[in-house]
């Protein structure tokens, strides 16, 4: 029979859910979200569950609203199937990012992971700069980060993309393999142990549902062919869900998203673009933007041919576009703090 440490709980949920107001509750794990609803698993098995208005209002805004991978503590009504949620356990790690649209918002992608596979293909769609745009979100959640290179049964030459891949890797393991034969599977198994959680992220098409599908041993999950002009991929998946697999462990599969756009991603930075965090401390001044100021040493860097200068321009980008979002926020906080005077 399957319980609830089978979805990752453990003496340290154990002790948050109890350091809380428990009177009447129970544990429960946030397994799937649509539009609102939150499909959960409990000790007695699944269950609909329900946030109310107060919960909702108190929760600060969308991301303090449970999220695929939430541990929750819930209630059981009388006369009701669904549950109600009281509180979300404090998270110990976030994957998230701005949510579409021109609101300053962020949008929770999913919650307690301990670590993410960041799927691309080995097709014409590969792209190394939005690659680093998908590993800094990730390193920013706090989980491990690995990178699947996927669809190698239809690619005969894939050191290219290995070397592509290994110049922006930072240290972050690389597996190539095929979700469509199983070739290369055996390496996750480092990964997708019992009672740990793994989210799947990556652009449409490149293989995530194939992948989970291939991994539960079942066909559950839609999947489509890659345009052929292109290789680009097309969204299946519409929505997060966690499944457990047969063999222990847990994984997300999540809807493709050809645009990651930033939330807070500092640390991010920092870890995807280590050798230009390396070399800043040897500019001439110490809040050089290795832009246009004398003495920076990654522009030497650059020069001297020790630094690709596709990374810098990628990192003026990101990090551009990441300063630019906070700025946004502090305006819309002032903002807020004078319509309350």
């Amino acid at each position: 029979m399957v319980g609830l440490e089978d979805w990752g709980w453990d003496e340290r949920w154990a002790a948050q859910f109890a350091a809380g107001p428990g009177c009447g509750l129970l544990p429960a794990r946030v397994i799937e979200e649509q539009r609102g609803l939150y499909q959960v698993v409990t000790a007695a098995g699944e269950r609909s569950a329900r946030i109310p208005g107060k919960v909702r209002r108190g929760a600060g805004g969308p991301a303090g609203l449970p999220a695929v991978g939430d541990w929750l503590a819930a209630q059981t009504v009388d006369g009701e199937s669904v549950l109600t949620v009281r509180r979300v356990l404090p998270r110990r790690s976030t994957l998230s990012r701005k949510a579409s649209g021109e609101g300053l918002w962020e949008q929770v992608i999913a919650s307690n992971l301990d670590a993410v596979f960041v799927m691309t293909a080995l097709n014409a769609d590969f792209n190394a700069r939005r690659l680093e745009r998908f590993l800094t979100v990730s390193r920013e959640s706090g989980a491990q980060t690995v990178i699947l290179l996927n669809k190698l049964d239809a690619c005969p030459e894939p050191e290219p993309f290995l070397v592509e891949a290994r110049a922006i890797a930072a240290g972050t393991p690389i597996i190539t393999l095929s979700a469509k034969t199983g070739r290369g599977l055996e390496a996750l198994a480092e990964w997708l142990q019992p009672g740990r959680t793994v989210g799947c992220i990556g652009a449409s098409g490149v293989g995530k549902s194939t992948l989970v599908n291939r991994l539960l041993g079942s066909q559950l999950l839609r999947t489509a062919e890659t345009r052929a002009k292109d290789e680009r991929g097309r969204h299946t998946t519409t929505h997060r869900q966690l499944f457990l697999l047969p063999g222990g462990g847990m994984l997300l599969d999540t809807p493709g998203m050809r645009e990651m756009r930033f939330w807070d991603v500092e640390q991010g930075l920092k870890q995807t673009f280590e050798e230009i965090d390396a070399l800043a401390p040897f500019c001439r001044f110490k809040d050089c933007r290795h832009d246009a100021e004398p003495g920076c040493a990654v522009k030497a860097a650059v020069k001297e041919g020790r630094l690709a200068r596709a990374r810098l321009e990628s990192w003026l980008k990101l990090k551009g576009e990441s300063q630019k979002r906070r700025k946004a926020l502090e305006k819309a906080r002032y903002r807020r703090r004078g319509a309350k005077r």
